[in-house]
C-alpha cells in the first residue's frame, strides 16, 4: 500500500550520484528502485503497490515474484487483484512492469537521454530535470473537449507516458514494448437449472471480493443511499462483525439539504439503521465550486466540486486506513442503462466526461489549437460508439476512457491521504461472472443484486429505482454572486495557447449543464495551470 519509482541506465552505466535518484535504498549497476525490492533468489527483484487477491500462501509480492518464476511475462494472466510493479529480472537484464486489469493502480514512466523512470506517482517522475515541463497539447485539449484524456497510455505532459491498464512493459537491450493482456468480453454464457443458483454464485463471488479488499478490522463506506454501496456495507458488515464489534463498519454519504432535491440523507440512514451501523454525513450545501483544490498531477482530477469530495475523503481516512466504494454496478448489472459508467458515483467525476450526447465542441476552444492537435477528428471518433453483439452496454462501459482517471483520482499518490480505496464491484471475478450469465433478467436493473439483497437491506432501498440527481448543485452554485470571481480570476499566460478568451461565456451567462461543466473545465485547466504546474523540483537531499 505504498508507491513506488525506480530508474534503469540503458547504456549500462551506473546510476549517476548527481541526479535525483543519488539515495536510492537500492542499487545494482544500472538499476536503482526507491524502496528496498523483494527477492526470492537473488536474481529477479520486484517492488509493487499491490493487494494480490484469491487464494495465497505467500505475501501480496511474493505470490507475483512465484508467479514470474513459473510464467514468465505471462504471471499477469494469474493474477487476481489490485496492482503496479516492477520485476527487475538480472539474468535476462530485462524489467518486466504490469499495471491489473482495471487501472486501479497507476503506473507512469518516461524515456530520459539514456535512462528510463517509472513510479507509481506521476509527480516524482517531474521532479527529475532531464523530464521537461513541455505539455502534451493532444491531452489538453482532449480535457477542454471530452473532460479526459482519450489516450491512455499518454498523460498530460509531453514526456511522461502512462500504462494503461491491462497491459504490460517489458525492457530489455534498450528496446520497449507495451502489450495489452487483458480484454473484457463476453465468454461461454453460464447456464444454470434454476434461478436460486445464479444468485447463490453471484452472492459467493461477491463476498469473496468484499472479504478480499478488507484486511482490516475497521473500514469505512462511501454510501450513498442506493443499491451498490449499501449492499458492500452489508457484507463488509457481516465479515467483520464476529472478528471486530459492532463499530467496524461506518459509511459515510455526501447530501445536500438546500442547493438541490436530494433524498440521500434519508435512504443512507434507513439503510444505515437497518443494518446497524453509524452514518456520517456531509452536508455539501456549504462547499463552493473549487474550493479546496489541491495540487494536482494533471488537470482532469481538479474538480469544481472537489472540496466535499475531499473532505469526504478525510473524514473517512480518519476513521480508517481502508475504504469502500459501490463502484459500479451501474455499469456491470444495468445493461440497458450501462452506456457510460458514471452512475455509480454521485460526487466527484460524475461529470468529468459531461454528457456523453454533446451537440459541438465548446466554441472558445482556439481554432488554430484544434487544427493543430485535429481535434475535431477527435471528437468525431469519441462520439462514434463502437458496437458490440452481445452486453453491448456493459463492455462499452468497461471499455471506456474514464475508469482509469477515475481509480487515480482515488490514490493515495493523488489524495495525499493514509487511505486506501478499494472497489469490490471491481473485480475480475465478479466482472467474468456477470458478463457470463443472461442480461435478462440477471443484469437488467440490477435484478441480481436486488435478488441478493432481498433480505438483507430494507424494502425501500432494495426496490428504489436508479436516481441520479435531482440537481446538478454546480448549476446552482454558479448562480451564486460568492462564485462569481472565476469570472475575473487571473488568467494564466499558457491558457491562452489554448483558449480563444473573447469567445468565452460568464458562467452566469450559461444556460445548460453541459455548456456550464464545459466552461468549468476551461477554469479547472486554468487552475492547474496555475497552482499545480510550476511544481518546485526538489533534488533528494
Amino acid at each position: 500500500m505504498s508507491g513506488f519509482a525506480g530508474t534503469v541506465n540503458l547504456d549500462g552505466a551506473p546510476i549517476e550520484q548527481d541526479l535525483l535518484w543519488r539515495d536510492l535504498p537500492w542499487v545494482d549497476g544500472n538499476v536503482g528502485f526507491s524502496q528496498q525490492p523483494l527477492t526470492l533468489d537473488g536474481s529477479v527483484w520486484l517492488i509493487a503497490d499491490a493487494r494480490i487477491d484469491g487464494e495465497r500462501q505467500f505475501s501480496d509480492e511474493e505470490t507475483i515474484l512465484h508467479a514470474y518464476q513459473k510464467w514468465g511475462e505471462d504471471c499477469v494472466d494469474h493474477l487476481i487483484g489490485d496492482f503496479a510493479f516492477a520485476v527487475w529480472d538480472k539474468r535476462r537484464e530485462r524489467l518486466f512492469c504490469a499495471r491489473d486489469h482495471f487501472g486501479v493502480k497507476p503506473f507512469f514512466f518516461a524515456r530520459v537521454a539514456n535512462g528510463f523512470i517509472f513510479s507509481s506517482t506521476l509527480n516524482v517522475l517531474r521532479l527529475d530535470p532531464r523530464v521537461s515541463d513541455a505539455l502534451n497539447e493532444t491531452a489538453i485539449g482532449d480535457y477542454l473537449a471530452f473532460g479526459l484524456n482519450q489516450d491512455l497510455a499518454s498523460t498530460t505532459f509531453r514526456d511522461i507516458q502512462r500504462l494503461p491498464p491491462g497491459h504490460k512493459l517489458s525492457l530489455s537491450n534498450g528496446s520497449l514494448t507495451t502489450r495489452r493482456y487483458w480484454t473484457p468480453e463476453v465468454k461461454n454464457e453460464i447456464r444454470f437449472r434454476d434461478g436460486q443458483s445464479y444468485v447463490d454464485r453471484f452472492v459467493e463471488l461477491f463476498s469473496t471480493a468484499v472479504s478480499d479488499r478488507l484486511r482490516t478490522n475497521r473500514v469505512s463506506i462511501s454510501m450513498s443511499g442506493g443499491l451498490d454501496s449499501t449492499s458492500i456495507a452489508v457484507v463488509a458488515r457481516d465479515l467483520l462483525q464476529q472478528t471486530s464489534g459492532p463499530s467496524a463498519v461506518h459509511g459515510f454519504s455526501t447530501v445536500y439539504d438546500k442547493l438541490i432535491p436530494d433524498e440521500e440523507r434519508h435512504y443512507s440512514t434507513l439503510a444505515a439503521s437497518h443494518i446497524s451501523i453509524p452514518i456520517h454525513h456531509l452536508n455539501a450545501d456549504e462547499y463552493s465550486l473549487f474550493e479546496g483544490s489541491l495540487d494536482l498531477p494533471e488537470p482532469f482530477l481538479v474538480s469544481p466540486l472537489a472540496g466535499q469530495f475531499n473532505e469526504l475523503l478525510r473524514l473517512m481516512a480518519n476513521t480508517s486506513c481502508v475504504a469502500l466504494t459501490g463502484y459500479d454496478g451501474d455499469a456491470l448489472m444495468n445493461e440497458r442503462r450501462s452506456a457510460y459508467p458514471l452512475a455509480g458515483v454521485r460526487r466527484f467525476l460524475t461529470r468529468i466526461g459531461g454528457n456523453e450526447s454533446k451537440a459541438s465542441l465548446p466554441e472558445w476552444i482556439d481554432e488554430s489549437f484544434a487544427k493543430r492537435i485535429n481535434l475535431r477528428d477527435r471528437w468525431q471518433e469519441f462520439n462514434c460508439q463502437s458496437l458490440f453483439a452481445k452486453r453491448p452496454g456493459t463492455l462499452r462501459a468497461l471499455q471506456s476512457k474514464v475508469w482509469a482517471p477515475l481509480f487515480e483520482g482515488y490514490d493515495p499518490g493523488a489524495t495525499r491521504l493514509n487511505l486506501e480505496v478499494r472497489h469490490p464491484f471491481i473485480d475480475i471475478r465478479l466482472v467474468d461472472y456477470l458478463l457470463s450469465i443472461p442480461a435478462k433478467p440477471w443484469c437488467t436493473n440490477k435484478h441480481i443484486l436486488r435478488c441478493a439483497m432481498k433480505h438483507q437491506l430494507p424494502d425501500a432501498v432494495v426496490n428504489r429505482p436508479k436516481t441520479p440527481l435531482a440537481g446538478d448543485p454546480a448549476l446552482q452554485l454558479s448562480r451564486h454572486a460568492s462564485v462569481r470571481w472565476l469570472d475575473n480570476s487571473e488568467i494564466a499566460p499558457q491558457l491562452t495557447r489554448f483558449v480563444n478568451l473573447s469567445l468565452r461565456r460568464s458562467l452566469k451567462d450559461e444556460k445548460s449543464p453541459d455548456a456550464l461543466w464545459a466552461n468549468l473545465r476551461m477554469f479547472a485547466l486554468n487552475h492547474w495551470l496555475t497552482h499545480s504546474l510550476p511544481l518546485k523540483r526538489k533534488m533528494v537531499a
